[in-house]
């Protein structure tokens, strides 16, 4: 199998689904012609043509609406935030229409919408291009919200989500577009060609939403993570010395409730990693899961490695980003409980 970057695993995933299903159509700001901030449309306009891939006005919430109609007449769009900074004038359609429309029709409408975003930090983005929303989304009845770490995962879960009936909030963390980040700033860079995820079907497959997948069996401590997130998780195993099992989430909701039950009943205790902020964010509700879940299995309270409560700092990127030296010290206070 070829080696892939997750640009061109998304690439492809698009490429592939454009090519199966004449119903996919894929717009957005500078998609086009320009093939996208990333890249990630790179080459679709030019194959598919001007009406299976075109460039939109700078309108979120017009791109979003747009799509709604699209997927209730029989479309199926694949629309692009350029970043999930820029979701918010998009909120009420994706929330109040597209998430609702099967509910509020009885079953007559769906809204079989993809929605992707390029979110998280790491790239100096500052505070306006460097956001974790998730959290808005997951509470949110009838929107599905997926977050891949790899090229592998992230072509077969797009291809999932385009395929799905109901409306998919895809989130790509836009630090591992071009290779993994296990957040030691100081090493050198990892192309993605060196890893073994990296390894991409060129033709057509699925990951079906709502699994997790477990990236390293330990019986120490269950770590929870998605995103940038599992990288760093797997370097702090590595550098703390703690036989940590860690689950890489890949679909936040619906959550695959079965695997993280099953790791903490095993493990006896449990961390959870994200980028966002931590007040609300989706480790509260993971944090409440576990706890309603596995209150008799648990050995020691459940910690959370967060982004800090305030927007994300150009100056200070890795005070706030979650790096492995604090998830390496929330997995010692665990074991020392």
């Amino acid at each position: 199998m070829p080696a892939m970057t997750m640009v061109q695993a998304l690439n492809s995933a698009l490429d592939v689904m454009m090519d199966r299903n004449p119903d996919v159509v894929v717009f957005g700001e500078d998609v086009g012609y320009f093939g996208g901030v990333f890249r990630v449309t790179d080459g679709l306009q030019k194959k598919h043509g001007l009406t299976r891939c075109f460039d939109t006005p700078i309108t979120e919430g017009g791109i979003a609406a747009a799509a709604v109609g699209m997927g209730a007449y029989g479309l199926r769009p694949v629309v692009e935030i350029q970043f999930a900074d820029y979701i918010y004038p998009a909120i009420d359609q994706l929330i109040s229409e597209a998430a609702r429309l099967r509910y509020r029709s009885a079953g007559e409408f769906t809204a079989p919408l993809t929605m992707r975003a390029p979110y998280g930090g790491g790239i100096f983005g500052g505070q306006t291009h460097s956001q974790s929303p998730e959290g808005l989304f997951t509470h949110v009845a009838g929107l599905k919200v997926v977050v891949p770490s790899t090229p592998y995962d992230a072509k077969g879960l797009l291809i999932a989500a385009i395929e799905d009936d109901d409306p998919v909030l895809f989130l790509e963390p836009k630090r591992l577009y071009n290779g993994p980040f296990n957040g030691h700033r100081d090493q050198p860079v990892e192309p993605w060609s060196k890893h073994p995820a990296s390894e991409t079907p060129e033709g057509y497959y699925s990951i079906p939403l709502g699994q997790a997948a477990c990236v390293r069996e330990g019986s120490d401590v269950t770590v929870l993570a998605y995103g940038t997130m599992v990288h760093v998780a797997l370097a702090a195993a590595q550098d703390s010395g703690v036989d940590a099992e860690i689950l890489d989430l890949r679909t936040l909701w619906p959550v695959d409730i079965e695997a993280i039950t099953a790791s903490v009943r095993k493990t006896g205790r449990c961390v959870i990693v994200h980028e966002a902020t931590r007040t609300s964010g989706f480790g509260a509700e993971l944090s409440a899961l576990v706890q309603e879940h596995c209150f008799y299995s648990l050995e020691a309270p459940i910690e959370r490695v967060t982004g800090w409560d305030t927007p994300y700092p150009h100056v200070f990127e890795w005070e706030y980003f979650p790096g492995p030296k604090r998830v390496g010290e929330a997995l010692r206070r665990v074991m020392e409980a």
